[in-house]
């Protein structure tokens, strides 16, 4: 895994598409809304009619990367979604879902955050991939509440145990 450092001091992953993404490289890819910390832009496979992904430009492998000194950056995260979805023209900001994956069902092992709306209107297709409370699925709601326990995030262990997927927190 090639690595390199950014005119921004962070360092980049030269294989992660969110890396390139959060620090210009990636020509394809229209920035919606960027800062010193943090890129939003749209999912390239939505769920619903707005679904955006806010990352960290630091490169930070997922939630299971976390602990208690990243709440505050979890709270921007969250805060720059919900300024998009106004921005984009949401206005019920009670029919949203903001939340993470957790290991193994991420598909860029980059941080970050799901940002979905109106929630009453995600793909029936899709869905299952943004339950609260499911084991894939953690709002940002539930992390927030995890980091300021202190509680270090662990990620599953997942096997197959006859026919059956079995996963627990390792």
């Amino acid at each position: 895994m090639a690595r390199n450092t950014s005119a921004s001091n962070h360092e980049v992953v030269e294989d992660c598409i969110f890396c390139l993404i959060a620090n210009d490289r990636d020509k394809e890819t229209e920035v919606l809304k960027k800062n010193e910390e943090l890129v939003c832009f749209t999912d390239i496979d939505p769920a619903a009619p707005h679904h955006y992904l806010v990352i960290p430009i630091e490169h930070i492998h997922s939630c299971s990367s976390l602990h208690v000194e990243h709440a505050g950056l979890v709270r921007r995260m969250v805060e720059m979604g919900k300024a998009v979805l106004r921005e984009q023209g949401v206005t019920d900001m009670k029919d949203i879902r903001l939340g993470f994956h957790m290991p193994p069902y991420i598909s860029v092992n980059h941080l970050h955050l799901h940002v979905l709306a109106p929630s009453s209107q995600i793909f029936k297709a899709k869905i299952y991939k943004f339950i609260p409370g499911n084991i894939d699925f953690i709002t940002e709601e539930h992390l927030q509440k995890q980091l300021k326990k202190s509680w270090n995030i662990q990620p599953f262990k997942t096997q197959w145990k006859g026919n059956k997927l079995i996963s627990k927190r390792q």
